[in-house]
């Protein structure tokens, strides 16, 4: 439109200057020309243009992710194909929220009920034994005692998952108040020295006066003693369990290893993730304990990682950025 104007004022001035009636009119007709031509140009330029954003859109149909668009950079058709992309960059957010989300549900339902498979065929197993009027009444007290015992797991590992998967959404409050770790490590180890002894497993503390951490201290005593747990577990007899602690301006430092076993590479990746057993888990795990120790630590605005060695052990390091108060 501004050089549509242009070239009308252009003429008019020259049509002053030339005073030439003829030179007047066949100026004019060269102007009408370009006004025409250039007319034509525009509206075949915003015809390609919305051409584009159509195309661009329906790619987007097809499409998992954002596919490449041809910027342009002015006027209204510009504004429009920017307004375009940000409805459908959050469309697309909405959409993969809601995916993963059913995602999740669909994992958290299937774990359940391959978790639950075994447990409901022994109590189905031994209901049906107690049915036969041959069964003895020690042999009943036998089979009670295990019924009892698989509903009481299921129980537990019903309670376990509805804490992971409150605290993998982020909605398990935190009562976080001030604890010495010192005494947070003592508390928690009352229950984990007897299962050391058992295993004859040497259970060394090394906590330093004056660690002082703002936490959840339930919540953080069940991380650490899964951890600690987790450790005993794989640390043949003889062998050790060492928690470890520091403190400085930027954050504290938890450091629980053992030498134990070891976690063989391809398993290190995942030993975080729920149900997941390493080629040495117990027959008896499940699989949660390290996956709940992590969501804890990450509700504390921390982090945790594994480095191990088949043979050698492993070490879990702990890394909590927002406690650094000190006695």
């Amino acid at each position: 439109m501004k050089f549509r104007i242009g070239i009308a004022a252009i003429s008019v001035v020259l049509c002053i200057l030339l005073g030439n009636p003829w030179r007047i009119a066949v100026l004019l007709a060269a102007v009408l020309i370009i006004i025409l031509a250039a007319d034509i140009i525009e509206k075949r330029k915003i015809k390609n243009q919305i051409g584009d954003l159509i195309s661009y859109i329906t790619k987007v149909q097809d499409y998992s992710s954002l596919p490449e668009m041809k910027k342009i950079s002015e006027g209204s058709i510009g504004i429009l194909q920017s307004e375009i992309y940000k409805v459908i960059t959050l469309l697309l957010e909405q959409y993969s929220s809601e995916h993963n989300q059913k995602k999740y549900m669909s994992d958290m339902m299937s774990d359940i009920s391959h978790q639950f498979k075994t447990p409901l065929t022994a109590i189905s197993l031994m209901n049906e034994l107690l049915m036969n009027e041959s069964v003895s009444d020690e042999q009943r007290l036998e089979y009670t005692g295990k019924i009892d015992a698989q509903i009481n797991k299921m129980t537990w590992l019903l309670k376990s998952l509805l804490t992971l998967s409150q605290l993998e959404a982020g909605v398990l409050e935190m009562k976080v108040e001030k604890s010495e770790l010192n005494k947070l490590i003592k508390d928690l180890s009352e229950p984990l020295l007897i299962m050391a002894e058992v295993a004859e497993v040497e259970y060394i503390c090394s906590i330093p006066d004056g660690i002082v951490l703002n936490v959840d201290i339930h919540w953080f005593k069940e991380a650490i003693s899964n951890i600690i747990k987790n450790c005993i577990e794989h640390t043949n007899p003889g062998g050790f369990v060492k928690i470890s602690a520091s403190q400085n301006n930027l954050h504290t430092s938890i450091v629980i290893e053992d030498n134990g076993k070891g976690i063989e590479k391809e398993h290190l990746p995942h030993i975080f993730d729920r149900f997941y057993k390493a080629g040495n888990s117990s027959h008896d795990s499940v699989g949660i304990g390290l996956a709940m120790a992590r969501q804890i630590i990450r509700a504390h605005d921390g982090k945790i990682e594994a480095a191990s060695e088949i043979g050698k052990g492993t070490k879990f390091a702990i890394s909590l950025y927002q406690n650094t108060d000190r006695c």
